[in-house]
C-alpha cells in the first residue's frame, strides 16, 4: 500500500509531463511541473503534520470540487464568469486543464496550514466545533484569494492562459466576480476537508525536525508566490496589492511557526 501511494503519483506525473512536453510549447511544461511541485509539496506537508489518509482526503476533496467549479465556470459561466481556458495549461479534462484541480488543493492547503497557524499557533486546527472550523475555511479561503488577486490579471494578459469573456474593467480591467468565486470555492474546499477528515496535529513529542520543515515547507512557497507576484505582475500596481494582500498573512504565520517550532523543540527535549 505505502509502494502504491508513493509510485502512483510519481508515474501519473511523469506521464502528464511527458505528455505535455510532447504536444505544448515549454512555457507550458514549466506551468505543469511547477503545478505538480505545489501539490506535492502539499501533500507531503499534510501526510507529516495530519497523516496520509487526511493528505489523501485533501487532494480528492480538493481536486474534486476545484474541477467541478472551474467546469461550471468554464462551460456555464457559473462562480467566476464566463471564460475559456486556451492551450497555456497544458492538457485538458473536459474543458478545464488538469493541472487546476492540483493548484486548488495546493493552495486550499497552505490557506488552512497559514489560517492554523495564525489562529491557533499550530500548523492544524486546535478547536472543535463549526464555529472556530468556519473561522479557520474563511481565513484560509481569504488567503487563497488574495494570491488571485495579483495572479488573475498575469494569468490573463500576460500568460494568457485563459480568455475572460465579461470585463466590466473593475479590477485592472477583469471582474471583480472571480474573487467572489475564489472565495466561496476555496472556503468549500477547506470546509468540507474539515468536516469529513476531522483532522488532529500531530503531538508535540512526534519527530521535530520532519514536522517542523512539514509545516515550514508551504509557507515558504506561499512566500515565494509573493515574491514572484512583487516582480512580475503587471501593472505596478498589483505588486503593492500582493505585497500587503499577501505579505502580510505570509509575516503573521511565519512568526507563529517560530512559537510553534519552539515549543515543538522544548517538549521533545
Amino acid at each position: 500500500m505505502d509502494r502504491w501511494q508513493t509510485w502512483t503519483p510519481l508515474a501519473l506525473s511523469g506521464a502528464l509531463v511527458l505528455w505535455t512536453w510532447h504536444a505544448y510549447p515549454p512555457l507550458s511544461v514549466a506551468l505543469v511541473i511547477a503545478s505538480l511541485a505545489l501539490a506535492g509539496c502539499s501533500l507531503w506537508s499534510c501526510a507529516a503534520l495530519l497523516g496520509r489518509r487526511a493528505a489523501w482526503a485533501f487532494l480528492g476533496i480538493g481536486a474534486i470540487l476545484g474541477w467541478m467549479a472551474e467546469q461550471a465556470g468554464s462551460t456555464l459561466g457559473w462562480l467566476f464568469g464566463h471564460y475559456t481556458y486556451t492551450d497555456v495549461l497544458g492538457p485538458r479534462l473536459g474543458a478545464v486543464p488538469v493541472v487546476i484541480p492540483l493548484m486548488w488543493f495546493g493552495l486550499c492547503y497552505t490557506g488552512l496550514l497559514m489560517a492554523s497557524l495564525a489562529l491557533w499557533r499550530q500548523p492544524a486546527p486546535a478547536a472543535a466545533g463549526w464555529r472556530p472550523l468556519a473561522a479557520a475555511s474563511l481565513l484560509a479561503a481569504m488567503i487563497v484569494t488574495a494570491f488571485d488577486l495579483g495572479a488573475d490579471p498575469y494569468f490573463v494578459y500576460v500568460l494568457k492562459a485563459w480568455i475572460m469573456a465579461e470585463k466590466d474593467g473593475q479590477w485592472f480591467g477583469e471582474t471583480v466576480r472571480g474573487f467572489q468565486g475564489w472565495l466561496a470555492v476555496s472556503f468549500a474546499i477547506v470546509a468540507a476537508f474539515l468536516a469529513v477528515a476531522r483532522p488532529v496535529p500531530a503531538p508535540a513529542a512526534a519527530p521535530t525536525v520532519r514536522a517542523r520543515y512539514a509545516a515550514l515547507l508551504p509557507l515558504l512557497v506561499y512566500a515565494g508566490l509573493v515574491v514572484f507576484q512583487m516582480a512580475f505582475t503587471e501593472p505596478l500596481a498589483l505588486r503593492v496589492v500582493a505585497f500587503f494582500a499577501m505579505g502580510i498573512p505570509t509575516l503573521v504565520a511565519a512568526g507563529a511557526w517560530f512559537q510553534w517550532a519552539g515549543r515543538v523543540r522544548e517538549g521533545a527535549a
